[in-house]
Order: structure tokens, then C-alpha cells, then sequence
């Protein structure tokens, strides 16, 4: 099930019928990297982890690691499966993780509870549990930049902005998992609020290449807008499908899982029009993604396909990546460590800062929004750009569109205090 990317010496104290602990070698800054490579949504976890990894191994290359400290990075493969996940995570905590990055939100659900028992940080990169964005009540869990539900209300005010939302229908299709139902509560407690009607439109795992029935259903209730919340092959089925209705693709909005090259390369010509959802660059005109490039891609120590470098889910991996390290060189000044533990990362991803000045330091000017750290805003309130696709690749088409923190921010302390209502034994933070 792993496969070593980078080896490293790791050093193992083994007392007979005693638990095996691993001790992280000085000089060593272990990152386990949980991916699916197969399974029904290998088509977007493979460049998401050649991105995540190639950045990464770019450090080591280039920098000698992050302060000093060589990467390990030891791969687990989930499949995109809940029990993987969590089986990968018992087998690579013992051996000094710093940080999770699920990549699934079942899996995230199962790791939150985890985290705080074994003080290992979980980074859900604008995935997961929206509520985990309050730190005060989840302070192992960050959903960096954004949350679901911010992200989704970014998409509202862009509809609001293009028409308005008052008297309109908006269509939610969306895959039937706990992924896929994450902005749901959201969605239905700001329709009345702001005058829409909402009609939704499930696909489960089986029906994600065949979804005639729910664009029938589409075609019935004729929504103003449609916005998706699909990943893997439902995606491309998806406008596919709205392509031979005659929806109106530029009214039909996917998340940022929904607006990938991986999605819109199959569709091509008739999905022109289509918008999605996006918080890092597109391309390899940044200085950080030549030097990956250089050292890496070139090296023959990536297993990307180069043709893929720059794509969108390949950069989306490496910015998951970034966010990474900049979290570890931070917990490093914090502490005057080089090898940090997950304790030390947490306080690290409370405190970072990834301005526009930073970027510009890393060789990624304007690949993304601010980010900051801090401790009761574990989202950091990035906001997202929408980009349309041409029906040969996408481009980018709205400057950041900031969340409905005012709107939004409420609901998420809401969730949060039901989130641990049933739990006596939780542990929150303060902030103040």
C-alpha cells in the first residue's frame, strides 16, 4: 500500500510485545501524503499529487528541505476510500507526521476527533468540515484558504452580481456523499434569506456516467443557474448532459472540484461557456514552477506527465503544498527547531503569512489570494476567482470574489456548537 517517494533515515525503538514507536531522525521534517492514484476519482487525485509532491521534492532539491530539514514524504494510497484513509493514518502516525492533508472529506470527518488525541494537525484545503473553520471549537482541524460554505456563497454574490438572486431558481446537482452535501445547510438557510428557490439534484456514485434522468429533471424545472458540487467522471457527464438540453453554460457554475482540465478536456467545444471555481493560478509562468520544472519534472523525479505541469489540479496540489511548508518554516522561527513536531505545526498554521510580498518571494506572484494564519479563523477568509472555459482550456474571468463573512460567519459558529453538542469530552481553545 506505500510507496516511499523520498527515503530518509528513520530511526524505530522496538521493545518485544511493547507498542513499536518511530523516533523522526534529527534533521528530518516527516509529511505523509495520503492520495488516491486509483479508485473512481484517480483522474483528479493523480495530478493533485504529483503537484503536492513535485513542490515538495523541488524543496529538498533545490533548498536542501525547509530550514535546513530534509522533506520525507511516504505515500498512502486511500483510493478515496474512508477506511483506507484511516488505515493510512494509523500506520504513518507514529512516525513523527506533522500534518494530514485527507483529500477526502470522509476521510477528514474521521481524522477530525483523531487529531487533538494525537496532537498531528489535519490541513482540509478548502474541503471537509466547514465548521472546522471556527479554531476556537476545532483547533487541530484548517480548512485553508476557504471553507465549502464560503466558497459557495462567493458563487451566490457572483450569481447576485449577474442578474440577481431574488425570484430565481438555482439548481444544486450535486454527488450524493458527504462531500456533496456539505453546503446543503447552507444553501437552504440562505434561500429565504436572500429570495431564491432552491431545487436539488443528487447523483449517487453509480450514476455519475449516467445522468440522463437528473437532467430531464433539470429540463423540468428549468433553474435560472446551476451549480455543481461533482468530482471524478460526474463531471464531464455532467455538462455533457447540460450540453444536449441546451443549457446555458455560462449559468452553470462547478465548484472548485468541478473546473479541473481533467473535466472540461473531455467535453471540449461543448462546454464552452462553463464556469468554475478556482483559488490557485493556472500555468507554469510563475519562477516556482520553472524551478519544479528544473529540478524535478526534468530530473525525472516527478511522476507527472509534463504535459500536465501547470493544469489545474497539479497546481492545486502544489499550493496545498505550499501551504505546508510555509506552516513548517514558520513553527521552525517559532521555535528555533528544524525538526518541528505536530504540535509545533499547529502553532505554525496559526501563524503563518502568505501575502501577496511572500508570494512574490516564493516565485508564485499572484497565484492566489492572501492567506494568513490565525487562531479562531482556521479558513482565513481567501476568497475565489471564477474562470470559464473557451473549449480548449480555461480562463480567468472575475478578479477574487470575497465570501459572505457576515452572513456566513454565524452559520459556521452555529454548526461548530452542534458539532460538539454531543461531545462532552471536546476540547476548543481560546483565542481572546
Amino acid at each position: 500500500m506505500f510507496k516511499t517517494l523520498i527515503t530518509g533515515a528513520l530511526s524505530a525503538v522496538m521493545a518485544l510485545g511493547a507498542t513499536i514507536t518511530t523516533v523522526q531522525a534529527e534533521d528530518e521534517l516527516f509529511v505523509p501524503m495520503l492520495s488516491y492514484r486509483t479508485g473512481p476519482f484517480a483522474g483528479g487525485g493523480i495530478p493533485f499529487a504529483n503537484g503536492f509532491h513535485d513542490y515538495l521534492t523541488m524543496l529538498n532539491e533545490r533548498d536542501g528541505g525547509i530550514g535546513g530539514a530534509k522533506v520525507v514524504l511516504e505515500e498512502c494510497e486511500t483510493a478515496y476510500n474512508a477506511q483506507k484513509g484511516v488505515e493510512c493514518y494509523e500506520a504513518t502516525k507514529g512516525k513523527g507526521a506533522l500534518v494530514y492533508n485527507p483529500l477526502s472529506t470522509g476521510i477528514t470527518l474521521q481524522l477530525i476527533p483523531k487529531a487533538p488525541v494525537d496532537e498531528i494537525p489535519v490541513l482540509s484545503m478548502g474541503y471537509g468540515l466547514s465548521a472546522a473553520a471556527m479554531g476556537e471549537t476545532f483547533p487541530w482541524t484548517f480548512t485553508y484558504p476557504t471553507s465549502y460554505w464560503s466558497q459557495m456563497s462567493s458563487i451566490l454574490k457572483y450569481i447576485d452580481n449577474n442578474g440577481g438572486l431574488k425570484g430565481k431558481k438555482i439548481g444544486f446537482i450535486y454527488l450524493d456523499v458527504g462531500y456533496g452535501r456539505e453546503p446543503i445547510p447552507l444553501l437552504e438557510q440562505l434561500a429565504p434569506k436572500m429570495g431564491f428557490e432552491l431545487a436539488m439534484f443528487p447523483v449517487a456514485g453509480k450514476e455519475m456516467q449516467a445522468q440522463s434522468a437528473q437532467w430531464l429533471n433539470v429540463r423540468k424545472e428549468r433553474p435560472d443557474w446551476m451549480i455543481m458540487w461533482g468530482w471524478g467522471a460526474m463531471n464531464a457527464t455532467a455538462v455533457k448532459e447540460a450540453a444536449k438540453i441546451r443549457y446555458p453554460m455560462d449559468r452553470f457554475i462547478g465548484n472548485w472540484w468541478s473546473s479541473a482540465h481533467a473535466d472540461l478536456v473531455p467535453v471540449g467545444e461543448a462546454g464552452k461557456g462553463y464556469i468554475g471555481a478556482n483559488f490557485s493560478g493556472i500555468g507554469t509562468d510563475f519562477p516556482a514552477l520553472q524551478d519544479v520544472i528544473k529540478h524535478v519534472v526534468d530530473a525525472g523525479k516527478s511522476q507527472a506527465d509534463p504535459s500536465t505541469v501547470g493544469n489545474v489540479l497539479y497546481n492545486r496540489g502544489l499550493y496545498n503544498a505550499v501551504l505546508v511548508a510555509e506552516a513548517i518554516s514558520t513553527a521552525q522561527k517559532m521555535t528555533g527547531k528544524k525538526s518541528i513536531t505536530g504540535a509545533d505545526m499547529r502553532m505554525g498554521l496559526e501563524n503563518f503569512v502568505l501575502d501577496q510580498a511572500r508570494l512574490g518571494e516564493l516565485g508564485l506572484a499572484g497565484f492566489t489570494g492572501d492567506v494568513k494564519g490565525d487562531c479562531a479563523d482556521h479558513e482565513g477568509g481567501g476568497s475565489v476567482f471564477l474562470q470559464q472555459w473557451n473549449g480548449s482550456d480555461w480562463e480567468k474571468i472575475t478578479d477574487p470574489i470575497a465570501p459572505m463573512t457576515d452572513v456566513v460567519r454565524p452559520l459556521l459558529e452555529a454548526a461548530a456548537e452542534a458539532y460538539k453538542a454531543d461531545k462532552p469530552e471536546w476540547q476548543g481553545q481560546s483565542c481572546s
